[in-house]
């Protein structure tokens, strides 16, 4: 079992801290002192975890995608459902956390992606490698599930995965601009129908 130090759980309490904040405010409009203040963190110590607040950006990021990518694994493994059902719940779950004003739980990739790629090289790179890992992932759902028989559905798995996540990255921007839902509910029926499922009556 792997031991936390003292020092690496204070960073991730920082990041965490952050975390919290920019997904409501973005990443320009918070200063350290904002974050430090809330973390409860004495602002001098702050150089010890992150050179920078790009730095600190960057790490954000990488935490976001970690943490993310061990959620969806759970969600994408998950016993006794086909694999369709599972790639399913991916989508349910995103439009169930990405609907709506609250910024807890939205996927921070939206939140902070049009913003930082301009600002810092170091985040546009954590974007991009977080992001092609979730593709990925969800490739290997598609293929798992046409493995067992529960989704037929033709073309490669990897382009099938970018068309939908790309898909519901875009939902979720109109989202923040609608408020409403509704761009969320088309990218469901539109996965439905790319995926060749049925929604469920």
């Amino acid at each position: 079992m792997k031991t936390i130090t003292p020092a690496a759980e204070v960073r991730r309490h920082i990041l965490e801290t952050g975390q919290a904040i920019m997904s409501g405010k973005g990443f320009s409009a918070v200063g350290l002192t904002e974050i430090l203040t809330a973390a409860g963190v004495p602002k001098g110590s702050f150089y010890y975890y992150f050179k920078s607040k790009d730095a600190f950006g960057e790490a954000l990021l990488e935490q976001y995608f970690t943490d993310y990518m061990t959620e969806i694994t759970e969600l994408l493994e998950k016993p006794g459902q086909s694999g369709a059902q599972r790639l399913m719940a991916y989508w349910e779950k995103w439009l169930a956390t990405q609907a709506g004003c609250d910024s807890q739980g939205k996927c921070l990739a939206v939140k902070l992606g049009a913003e930082v790629a301009d600002l810092s090289e170091a985040m546009r790179s954590a974007l991009r490698i977080g992001t092609a890992k979730i593709m990925q992932r969800l490739a290997k759902a598609i293929e798992d599930a046409r493995a067992d028989g529960s989704l037929a559905v033709e073309g490669d798995a990897l382009f099938l995965s970018e068309v939908l996540y790309q898909l519901w990255l875009g939902a979720s921007l109109l989202e923040k601009i609608t408020r409403n839902g509704e761009s969320l509910k088309t990218a469901m029926a539109a996965t439905h129908r790319i995926l060749n499922i049925p929604p469920q009556k």
